[in-house]
């Protein structure tokens, strides 16, 4: 990109014009030479070799400011007109403007790269707009389904006719309700932080093996009830450099997710290996799995591929996921197939920067 910067015209007409005006006031000085001569040898009147000269400069000088006009006109006025227009326009919230280019490829100069840089702004712009767009749109469902349990159970509550038994199922859905409202603006607060950086990774050297095993004994009645088979292959012992606290939601993220998709009599893997630079984490189920398409929005926020478990989360979870590595140095990649499960990777430096990365 910079090479290609390098190569850019500096500026629409320079060397050009100074040729062209070098010339042409070249060739009207011998003219006006010419004239002098021819109007002595003529012997014209004090008069007309005064009145000559002033008609023939004032052609030329009239003719140098139009050309000089025009070249000024196509080099600045028209861009920065087009430019002010398509300003006007973005800012009235438009974002499906688009410069074209002035020049050919070969021609590229500063105005064109700044349409370029322009049109990339707008893009950006529209992006933004459409992810804040859907943002407020998702929250707004998010919130409104837990209220809705919370209202309709509770005006339940409020008449005696209901049996006791029905009563207890209305308190249980009045907590459920509250908890998952309660872990929505959590995570949302969780994220908001992290992508604004007003929490960063504090790393300590930790035992990664007895953080894994502390997660996943957090999740045993969860297995035992669904009867799910829980296998771990790890090392004895996997010192790091990190924050505990923040993978922690990673690994915890990772495997409620596995326990979610997984059906009764199912598997859940956890397999963890290192090397001296790096550690690999893997949370394999044999769940329902994911078509491709899901898999390109996994770490979407709000975005839930399986509706039919949309009540036992809000999609928030790896988006938080994924922006803690990304602050971690790490990294997650996905793979699945519908019918035979899922196996998320996750890979992190020994010792990551005691500034954590930046993006």
């Amino acid at each position: 990109m910079k090479k290609k910067k390098n190569n850019l015209r500096k500026i629409n007409f320079s060397i050009e014009l100074l040729i062209v005006f070098f010339i042409a006031l070249l060739s009207v000085s011998g003219i006006h030479v010419g004239l002098i001569v021819l109007a002595t040898q003529k012997g014209w009147n004090d008069t007309l070799q005064i009145l000559i000269p002033i008609l023939y400069w004032g052609l030329i000088a009239l003719g140098l400011t139009i050309y000089t006009g025009m070249r000024v006109h196509k080099a600045y006025a028209k861009p920065i007109e087009i430019m002010a227009k398509a300003t006007s326009k973005v800012a009235n919230g438009d974002f499906s403007v688009f410069i074209p280019p002035q020049n050919t490829t070969d021609k590229i100069d500063y105005i064109d790269t700044m349409f370029s840089d322009f049109n990339k702004m707008v893009e950006e712009l529209g992006s933004i707009e459409t992810l804040k767009t859907d943002f407020f749109s998702n929250v707004s469902h998010e919130i409104k389904t837990p209220l809705s349990v919370i209202q309709n159970n509770a005006e339940l509550l409020k008449s005696d006719t209901i049996t006791e038994g029905q009563r207890t199922q209305c308190i249980e859905n009045i907590l459920h309700a509250t908890k998952r409202l309660s872990g929505l603006i959590t995570n949302m607060l969780k994220l908001n932080k992290l992508e604004k950086q007003v929490i960063k990774p504090k790393p300590e050297p930790y035992d990664l093996c007895i953080q894994l095993c502390d997660c996943a004994l957090q999740f045993e009645n969860q297995w035992e009830k669904k009867d799910i088979e829980f296998i771990a292959d790890m090392e004895d012992r996997a010192m790091i450099k990190a924050d505990a606290e923040l993978l922690e939601i990673v690994w915890t993220n990772l495997l409620s997710n596995a326990l979610k998709f997984t059906p009764s009599g199912g598997t859940i893997t956890i397999t963890q290996t290192s090397d001296e630079e790096k550690v690999t984490v893997s949370v394999m189920d044999t769940g329902f799995g994911m078509d491709s398409q899901t898999q390109k929005r996994i770490f979407d926020k709000f975005y839930q591929g399986d509706t039919s478990h949309s009540t036992e989360g809000n999609g928030l979870g790896l988006a938080l996921v994924l922006r803690i590595l990304e602050l971690s140095e790490g990294t997650i990649t996905v793979k699945s197939e519908l019918g035979k499960g899922t196996n998320f990777t996750v890979t992190l430096p020994i010792s990551m920067n005691d500034e954590g990365a930046v993006n």
